[in-house]
Order: C-alpha cells, then structure tokens, then sequence
C-alpha cells in the first residue's frame, strides 16, 4: 500500500512549499512539505471548518491531526486569549506546525506528535477540531469520535469536517450514538461541518 500522510515518519522525499492563506480574514503563511496532507494549499474542508467555528476567546481548543498548522493556527488566532493544543502522528507534519506558529507569530499554542489523543489523556477541553484523516480508515476516524467526547468538558463540542462521499452520513451517525446534540451547522461543495455537542 502507498505511504500517506497518515503515518508518523513519512519517508517522501522533502518538497517544501510555502504558501498563503487569509483564514478569517487574518493573513498567515505556511510552509508545506511531501509526506503531509494538502501540501499546495489549504483544503477547501479546513478553510470551511475555520470559517464556520464557533469558539470563545478564551477557549481551551485541541486540534486533532493538525498537519502544518491551518485549522489550529487559525483557531489560536481566534481564541486568542485562550490555547489551542495541536496534535498530529506525523513527525514532520508536527516540525512545519512549530515553524508556522513561530513564523506567524502564534504563541498560544502546544504542539505535540501524537497517536490520535494520546498525548492528552486526562486534559480537557471547551472544543475539539478535526479535519479526520478519512484514508486511514473508518475504524480510526470513530476512535477520534470517541477519544474527542471524552476530552471534552460538559456542553464542549466537536467539531468535524467531512465530505458526504468520504462518509459524512455514517460520521453522523456514529457522533449520534456518543453525544446529546449532534448538528450540521453548514453545507457546501459536498462538505458537512457537524458540531457535536457534549
């Protein structure tokens, strides 16, 4: 089976990029590499999770599978007086998220490689993020699910981004059985941002 983003050392050879990106209409630049996901430019499901978010600003926020930054960049920027923990497996992912936060000057932030929420086991959160990586599989996407209800503070949400084609009805089936409100809070282009409410 090819190697995807989903693995913890990708072992592509470097293509880095750098690239451009007004995300709730703040301006911030990314650097990208091989071996991470949307390495030309930010999908169009993480700009649709971001722009439609809803978070306080001081809100505690964990990002799952943050590849280079985006979403949860974007999310520190938001919840400026609050903190954003971004986790990915991806080692080289993690290295280009350090080196956006510093290079957009983001410093409310925790960056740390991760399998799924490992790395947070005990700590919880006003709202959970995830753009969830559909090519490792249904099995690992519901783990996410599951592991995020349990990080989350009573009345937190999930949020999640998925296309319809990818699984978006079985995702929201799946958020039904674990959480008390579950919503699609917006439609388009064949992606679904689902809000799940604790």
């Amino acid at each position: 089976m090819a190697e995807h983003y989903y693995t913890s050392k990708p072992s592509v050879e470097h293509d880095l990029h750098r690239i451009e990106e007004t995300l709730r209409g703040h301006k911030f630049v990314f650097m990208t590499d091989a071996g991470v996901f949307s390495k030309k430019g930010v999908d169009f499901g993480s700009k649709l999770l971001v722009e439609t978010v809803e978070l306080t600003p001081q809100a505690k926020v964990l990002d799952v599978g943050c590849g280079y930054g985006p979403i949860g960049l974007a999310a520190a920027w938001i919840a400026a007086q609050g903190h954003v923990t971004m986790l990915d497996i991806n080692e080289r992912a993690i290295s280009l998220a350090r080196r956006n936060a510093e290079h957009n000057r983001i410093a409310n932030v925790t960056i740390v490689q991760s399998d799924l929420l490992a790395a947070v086991k005990g700590q919880f959160f006003d709202a959970v993020l995830t753009n969830p990586p559909i090519r490792a599989g249904k099995e690992t996407v519901h783990r996410i699910f599951e592991q995020a209800h349990e990080a989350l503070l009573e009345g937190g949400a999930l949020w999640v981004v998925i296309q319809k084609k990818q699984g978006a009805p079985s995702a929201y089936a799946k958020l039904e059985s674990l959480f008390s409100q579950v919503e699609e809070v917006e439609r388009d282009r064949g992606y679904w941002i689902i809000k799940a409410t604790k």
